[in-house]
């Protein structure tokens, strides 16, 4: 089998490529679901009568977004690289455990986080913001940057990701610079912080890390997708993850506040687990203008969130654009402005929708 083009989530293929591979038994018949794999990949679960059970997962090289995004289906095997120094990294359990990887089809296959789990993500558009998970997610981060720069294998661990394509192809470029040619007023801001982000090495970056990749399995959390991960900057991780609680805040009036506290109350818990290179006020001023830039790219990039409305991506666009006159330097004063002039604009907004229809 080895050659052919296979699509994971037709099952008659998929279970013909796991016999051909040895992968399973000859006349095995395991049960093949499809998941919601994101944009970036097709993702599917694999229970085999044994009851052992496989979530595999096939990069794509064309992004399922509307417009023209491509990038090499071989980031997968970062992915795989990924969780395997992860695991060295993490509490046990904290990522899923790697299983095989195929490099002629793209495919790697990682145990599944036992049942029952729910993605943090889905929970937090509830408006439940729990204190323990935000602290496990800070916690989680902080063990990922610290660990991997005091990590005796520092050196081997900086050379093998040392590649930062996949980082530049899936972030850099569709979050700062895409997003710079969209808005003129933020360009020379993301411009700036893109090359200050491209000379910056000093820890292991997940790049992905949001609440859609964490799964909550009995209180503790699990850490999935590590295609863009790479030796580099740790404060984009951070910023990338707070923009993910600032769109929510602005999706969500109503626990507003919440989120909010989340924010703060994640940067305490990071900056209590994480030796004073990650927590001193540089990084945290690279912190919060990363969380700036990615939530302006989350309403005005390749990628955006899909449950903002377009009246909510402009109130947070306005916003965002705003600070720009004197960009914030901790979380605190980040916090402070998005409570100040967030309702503010949304008044505006309602107003003049009002004065609109008349």
């Amino acid at each position: 089998m080895k050659g052919v083009q296979l699509d994971i989530e037709n099952p008659i293929a998929l279970t013909a490529w796991l016999r051909g591979e040895g992968r399973i038994g000859h006349d095995e018949a395991p049960q093949i679901q499809v998941l919601a794999g994101g944009v970036s990949n097709r993702t599917v679960r694999v229970l085999r009568s044994s009851g052992e059970c496989w979530v595999l997962k096939q990069a794509l090289e064309q992004l399922r977004v509307p417009t023209e995004w491509r990038s090499s289906p071989m980031r997968v095997h970062r992915e795989a690289l990924g969780m395997q120094w992860l695991a060295r990294l993490v509490p046990a359990g904290a990522v899923p455990e790697f299983v095989f990887e195929d490099e002629q089809v793209h495919v790697v296959a990682m145990r599944a986080v036992p049942d029952p789990h729910v993605n943090w993500k889905t929970t937090l558009l509830t408006g439940s913001v729990e204190d323990w998970a935000v602290a496990e997610f800070a916690r989680l981060l902080a063990a990922i940057h610290d660990g991997s720069a005091s990590d005796p294998m520092r050196a081997v661990l900086r050379m093998a990701f040392r590649d930062k394509s996949f980082f530049e192809g899936l972030r850099l470029e569709p979050f700062y610079e895409f997003t710079a040619a969209r808005v003129p007023l933020a360009a020379s801001f993301l411009h700036t912080l893109a090359s200050e982000t491209r000379r910056c090495e000093t820890a292991l970056v997940h790049g992905d890390y949001s609440p859609k990749n964490i799964l909550v399995h009995r209180r503790s959390l699990v850490l999935v997708d590590h295609e863009v991960i790479h030796w580099g900057d740790p404060m984009f991780d951070v910023g990338f993850a707070m923009a993910h609680l600032l769109c929510k805040a602005t999706h969500l009036a109503h626990h507003r506040e919440a989120f909010l506290h989340a924010i703060q109350r994640f940067w305490n818990e990071y900056a209590a687990c994480v030796g004073p290179t990650f927590r001193n006020e540089l990084c945290q001023s690279r912190a919060v203008r990363h969380a700036l830039a990615c939530a302006l790219a989350r309403v005005a990039g390749r990628s955006q969130v899909e449950y903002l409305n377009e009246q909510q991506k402009a109130i947070q666009r306005t916003w965002i654009c705003h600070q720009f006159q004197e960009v914030p330097t901790s979380w605190g004063a980040l916090v402070t402005s998005f409570r100040a002039l967030v309702p503010a604009i949304e008044g505006t907004a309602r107003l003049d929708h009002t004065v609109g229809s008349q």
